[in-house]
């Protein structure tokens, strides 16, 4: 009889059945990289969903003691059963890490380590490259200038910037202080190739823009690096460097004005959309008035930006940077990003007070620190986030950018 008659069972439903257009709302709502990766880690299926539909994450802002924080939420956090504490510099999604037989570079996202040389296996090149000599009988580069051969002992050397061109290649600018010189390895084998007379330059950034290695000095000509093979080793080498454009500003004196004020600059080189930019950064600093104490004191900030007319070696200055397109700069590490999928406005330039260069000639009148947010068309410049901070002390200047990979 009808009565008598089971109904059809349903099929069981699976969370891995989630549309992929619903999966994508659900993606939508969750901003933080930490939420979208625990998404992706529910089945293969939402992992997939997740690198097809969801949008490039935001930065996070690392601190050198483990802390981290998101743009979406203003409470610190750290990585589980991990130690991060004490990196030295930040490339992309790598926290980089200083030892005395080498450095290595950690991808706290995916665990993954790279291991590089240390700086006192560095290979001259030639190996038996000697300083040039003048038509006059004196060395070409001789003092003041710095050559690599003066500073190759040194305790003090650093690496100020390191870029993973490639899998196989690594590029750094390495030096002290202000002066800083160029270098090339590639992971896992004997590092650096230079030329032992190559002048020392006053590098403010670098980038791998197009498959080319570019380098921005302090007068803001921007230089190309060319890289070749060790036809012996194998090994990369900076064969010369050229110059792309030629910076056309008047020249830039720390003078002091008659208000007491002094001028800093800061310089960053960004590709965005398809573009190489230089932004210049100009910090406004305050001299102490007679008995009131030495320290200078850092105030307000004012950005400029250009774009690379290459065709015209030139840069040419932009009033904007595009309507969902923000800037993160930072002395470790910067990137432009479209940002309209989160809500937040465009044609911003967020920064970092990633002063440990500078600690020297200027300090600051608070305790705290943030990251400050640069309107493109207002010209004005605001807090990020008041709740995200930190202590503005000497272990916390290596603040950075740190770009989290989709995988």
């Amino acid at each position: 009889m009808e009565a008598d008659k089971k109904p059809h069972s349903q099929p069981q439903q699976s969370w891995s059945d989630l549309p992929l257009e619903m999966a994508g709302l659900v993606l939508s709502l969750l901003p933080a990289y930490a939420d979208r990766a625990r998404f992706a880690a529910v089945c293969p299926q939402w992992r997939a969903a997740a690198r097809q539909l969801q949008p490039p994450p935001l930065p996070l802002i690392s601190l050198p003691d483990g802390t981290f924080y998101s743009l979406m939420y203003d409470k610190p956090f750290r990585f589980p059963d991990c130690g991060f504490q004490g990196y030295k510099n930040v490339c992309g999604s790598w926290l980089v890490f200083s030892r005395a037989h080498g450095c290595f570079l950690v991808d706290p996202f995916s665990r993954a380590t790279v291991a590089l040389p240390a700086l006192s296996s560095v290979r001259l090149r030639p190996p038996n490259a000697v300083a040039k000599w003048s038509e006059y009988g004196g060395p070409k580069f001789a003092d003041p200038y710095i050559t690599w051969m003066h500073i190759n002992d040194s305790e003090e050397l650093r690496i100020s910037k390191l870029i993973m061109c490639s899998p196989h290649l690594v590029a750094a600018l390495v030096g002290i202080g202000h002066t800083s010189q160029i270098l090339m390895c590639q992971p896992g084998a004997l590092w650096w190739s230079v030329r032992a007379y190559d002048q020392c330059k006053d590098f403010e950034d670098m980038s791998f823009y197009q498959g080319k290695l570019y380098a921005i000095a302090k007068d803001e000509n921007l230089l190309v690096v060319n890289i070749s093979e060790d036809h012996s080793t194998g090994d990369p080498q900076v064969s010369w460097i050229g110059q792309a454009i030629r910076g056309d500003s008047p020249p830039w004196y720390s003078c002091v004005f008659d208000d007491n004020s002094m001028a800093l600059k800061k310089l960053y080189l960004v590709e965005s959309r398809g573009m190489l930019l230089m932004v210049r950064r100009t910090i406004w600093c305050q001299f102490p008035e007679p008995g009131e104490g030495n320290e200078v004191i850092a105030g307000k900030n004012e950005f400029e930006v250009f774009q690379a007319d290459f065709e015209r070696s030139r840069w040419v200055k932009v009033s904007t940077v595009g309507d969902d397109q923000v800037l993160f700069v930072g002395r470790k590490c910067s990137r432009s990003m479209s940002v309209s999928q989160y809500g937040l406005p465009g044609d911003h330039i967020f920064f970092l007070d990633d002063d440990e260069d500078n600690r020297i000639e200027y300090a600051y009148e608070e305790e705290n620190t943030s990251f400050g947010v640069f309107s493109m068309r207002s010209r004005s410049i605001r807090s990020g986030d008041p709740n995200i901070s930190w202590k503005r002390c000497a272990e916390m200047y290596l603040a950075a950018w740190l770009f989290p990979q989709d995988r």
